[in-house]
Formats: C-alpha cells, structure tokens, sequence
C-alpha cells in the first residue's frame, strides 16, 4: 500500500479480537454494530489460496484509500478461501484516480495511475475494484473523465472494473469543503457504469452500509470514518458474495477465515478499536 502521503491525512484505527468478529457474523453472541452478517479477509497486500481451497482463477485488485485499506485484511482473507487471488493496491494516502485541479489530488492521483499501471502488468486481474475515494475531489466532469478513465484501463488489460461507493463516514473539518464533490463522486461512478456497456460493475454498498454514518449499521469506528474487524467482516462477506453473484464463483463460509489472523493487523489497534 501505498503511504507516501498519509502524513497529510488523519486516520484513527481500532481493533477487536476475532471472538467478536465471529459474533458479528453470527457465529455466536451479538456484536457491536452489524446490520446483518459481517465478514472481512484481509491477509498481506497479496492473498493467494492454501490449503485445499480450488482455485477459481479469479485475481482481485483492490483499489481505494486508508477506508479501503481497513476492509482489505479480511477481504484478502475472505477471497483467498474461496480460491480467489487478491492484491491490495489501496492507500493510507489518498488512493484517488481524480484529479480535481489541486495540488493534493493531482499527486496522489498520479501515483495511483502508476502504481495501477504496474498491477495490471504484473498481477493481470480480472478484476479491478476501486472503492470511491473520500479524496475523489473535482467536478463531475473530472469525475467522470477520471471513472471512464479507470474503466479503460481495466477494460484494455482484460479486467472488469468494479465500482464501490464510499461508506457513509463523519463529514470533519477536514473534509467539510469537500463534502459537495464527494456527495457526488459515488452517483458519477454509478452513471460511468450504465454508460459503459457492460464493461463495468457498480456494488451498491450502501445495502450493507446505510447512509447514515452516525448509526449503528454504517460499523465505523471511532473517529467515524474507518472500521473495525466486524466492519471489515461485514464489508468482505457482502462483497465476496455479490462479486460471486458477478464472476461466478462461491464465496467461503465465514467460518473458513473470519477467525483469521488478519483480525490481529496493526491497523486495528491504531484505530482504538475495541471488544
């Protein structure tokens, strides 16, 4: 992951242990702040198959900013048992593909377009999954360039791009004059994905997430922009499922990785996540 940045942006991180992650996911007594089962995987930045799990042949680029970065551990996790090869390629950093005309987004935009450059030459997905950035920054028009940018990209290395809104999150001081830009971000992701002939996928999140970043279903953490373990449990089992629903492949019981080690990623402890 990319980190280059993350001294310009402020993150809080949490943890809980993996009992509590099995609980959210109903593998025992309820846990904080699931609005259905929860489930994440996320392992190292690339999760291959072990064991006796069949490979599906299936490889997932993961694609996003520090929020993307908190759901990757179990994702990594949860795709990795049901035989699909994962990288995360998110970033504490920002992560965005839009230029927005700043300074800010211009550089790590630029990043971000190199470091996909060289994923897709040497991981070659069949999927390419970004997570709407809350650093997605600029116009509709920009935007939208920017979406029908990455779906080319994807397109023209042989992958599906798959869009993920951004999680309802607390809107700071920080992002507070960005707020009407990221309002928009998401809607332009999923009108780039009608107009693309296929070509593309949008993930409606806001099925497991809400809207509303104060209730209990959006499981952000403390600082109410990031999640915890159940957080990333719920995102990995949402998504593992809907992606298979897409590419044709079963996800693994939650059983088979919730109670990972990636549960125990440093990350989580940073946010102050707790039991």
């Amino acid at each position: 992951m990319n980190s280059n940045y993350s001294n310009l942006f402020r993150r809080s991180v949490s943890r809980v242990a993996a009992a509590g992650v099995l609980a959210a996911l109903g593998f025992g007594a309820a846990a904080c702040g699931a609005g259905g089962a929860d489930d994440g995987a996320r392992s190292e930045k690339s999760s291959t198959t072990e064991g006796a799990v069949e490979k599906t042949g299936k490889k997932v680029l993961w694609m996003g900013d520090s929020i993307a970065a908190a759901e990757a551990p179990a994702l990594g996790s949860a795709l990795a048992a049901a035989g699909v090869e994962f990288k995360d390629g998110s970033s504490d950093g920002g992560g965005t593909v839009v230029d927005g005309g700043d300074q800010i987004t211009r550089m790590i935009s630029g990043d971000t377009w190199k470091e996909l450059e060289g994923n897709l030459a040497s991981f070659r997905p069949n999927v390419v999954a970004y997570q709407v950035t809350a650093y997605d920054w600029g116009s509709r028009e920009q935007q939208r360039a920017s979406y029908e940018k990455l779906v080319a990209k994807a397109k023209g290395a042989g992958a599906r791009a798959v869009f993920v809104p951004t999680p309802p999150i607390k809107i700071d001081d920080f992002f507070k004059e960005h707020a009407p830009q990221m309002a928009t971000a998401s809607p332009v992701a999923r009108d780039v994905v009608r107009a693309s002939g296929g070509a593309a996928t949008y993930l409606d999140a806001s099925q497991l997430w809400g809207t509303d970043a104060k209730a209990k279903k959006a499981q952000r953490a403390a600082d109410g922009i990031h999640n915890c373990q159940q957080g990333a449990a719920a995102f990995a089992d949402w998504f593992t499922t809907e992606l298979g629903r897409k590419e044709g492949f079963k996800p693994a019981p939650v059983d088979a990785w919730a109670n990972g080690s990636w549960t125990g990623d440093k990350r989580y402890t940073t946010l102050k996540c707790e039991r």
